[in-house]
Order: structure tokens, then C-alpha cells, then sequence
């Protein structure tokens, strides 16, 4: 009776190992799971992290063909093109948007600010640049920054704060695909990407990129 008994319990456990061995995994471990979801979260917020993108207005206008024909009418219409476009652009990308505009020569005592949509606007007072104001700007903020100018004094400076520029026309061509995906432009990175036999060809190990000139394609990537 003992040895029978015996036998019946190491079949038992032959049965249970191999139950445990092939049986389906038990439901996840909802620490895991938790875990799992916070990552996919941090992800996503990544990858849609808003930015304050600062625009120097008339530079954006005048290094445009398309606005500067709206300009060729009066300052103001080229203007109210340029916000337009803005207004459309940051309906689909929810970036924070300031653009400036030149009120050095013309303009009130004190600086004007105005607001389209969503669009912050500002216009420097009598005996200040926009110029002056983006840098202001710039420095002073701790958000994650791009600033939109074509202006070598600019982007000298806003590089030399730890912020990102940008050409005015790279951005208008980003701004307008965004706006019509069937817009036909290219920038000028993507027209490197696409033609690699322009670039020269070098041998040995490929080089790191600067850190600025990583995290301003970041930027760049976000737009």
C-alpha cells in the first residue's frame, strides 16, 4: 500500500511540473504593467513636447517669395498673411508661437503686443529692434526654444545662449508641408538626405555630431 502510494505522488509531481513547465503564463504582473505604461507615456510625451518657437517676423516676410509679394501691398498685408499661416500651422503642431515685428522706426512709445488664435504677437517699440527683443526673449526663458531668423547677429547670439536657430526659409518650408502635405518643397537637410552621392564620401569611423547640432535636429524633428 506504501509503495503504491508512493508511486501515486511522484506521478503527482511529474503531472504538476510538467503542468507548470508548458501551461500559459500567468497574467502580467501588475507592478509590470504599470511600470510598462509610464514608459509608453514618457514616450509619447517626448515625442509631442511643445517648444516656443520665436519668429523674427519681417525677416521671415522678406526672405519669402510668397509673403513678400503680400508685403509689395503694405506692411500690413504681408503681416496678416504670415500670421494666417502661423494661425494654420499651430493648429497642427500646438507649439508656442511669438513673432516679432519691427516698430523702431515707426513705432509707439511703448511695445505693442496683440494676439491671432494662438499667436502671440509683439511689436517693439520706438528705438528697439525686433532684433533686440528676440534676444531678450531668448535669454530669459527656460523653456525649450527655436528662434526663426535669417539675421547672422541673431543666430550668433542665440546660439551662444544654448538655444536653437533656424532660417527663416527652412522654416517656412517646414511650416507650409505641415500646413499642405502635398506642398513640393524641401529644405535644405532633406534634399542632403535624399541625394547622399552629393555628399562626400569618407572613410573611417563616422563622427559624433556636436551636441548643439544635436538637440537643434531635436528641435528641428519637432517641428
Amino acid at each position: 500500500m506504501q509503495v503504491e502510494l508512493s508511486s501515486y505522488i511522484s506521478i503527482l509531481v511529474v503531472l504538476m511540473k510538467a503542468n507548470k513547465l508548458y501551461a500559459p503564463k500567468s497574467r502580467e504582473n501588475p507592478q509590470q504593467k504599470k511600470r510598462q505604461n509610464f514608459i509608453e507615456q514618457a514616450a509619447w510625451i517626448c515625442q509631442n513636447h511643445t517648444m516656443l518657437i520665436l519668429i523674427d517676423g519681417y525677416n521671415l516676410i522678406r526672405q519669402s517669395d510668397i509673403l513678400r509679394n503680400y508685403e509689395r501691398q503694405s506692411l500690413e498685408a504681408g503681416r496678416r498673411a504670415l500670421i494666417s499661416k502661423l494661425i494654420e500651422y499651430e493648429k497642427r503642431r500646438g507649439h508656442k508661437i511669438t513673432v516679432v515685428f519691427d516698430g523702431w522706426k515707426n513705432g509707439s512709445a511703448d511695445e505693442g503686443r496683440d494676439r491671432a488664435g494662438k499667436i502671440n504677437i509683439i511689436y517693439s517699440r520706438h528705438g528697439e529692434k525686433a532684433d533686440d527683443v528676440i534676444k531678450r526673449i531668448a535669454a530669459h526663458t527656460a523653456e525649450d526654444t527655436l528662434v526663426v531668423s535669417s539675421d547672422r547677429e541673431i543666430v550668433s547670439y542665440i546660439t551662444r545662449c544654448g538655444k536653437t536657430a533656424l532660417p527663416s526659409v527652412e522654416f517656412e518650408v517646414i511650416m507650409n508641408k505641415v500646413i499642405s502635405p502635398s506642398f513640393g518643397g524641401y529644405s535644405a537637410a532633406e534634399k542632403q538626405e535624399e541625394n547622399p552621392d552629393r555628399q562626400s564620401k569618407k572613410k573611417g569611423p563616422a563622427r559624433r555630431l556636436p551636441r548643439a547640432k544635436r538637440q537643434a535636429q531635436t528641435k528641428i524633428k519637432k517641428l
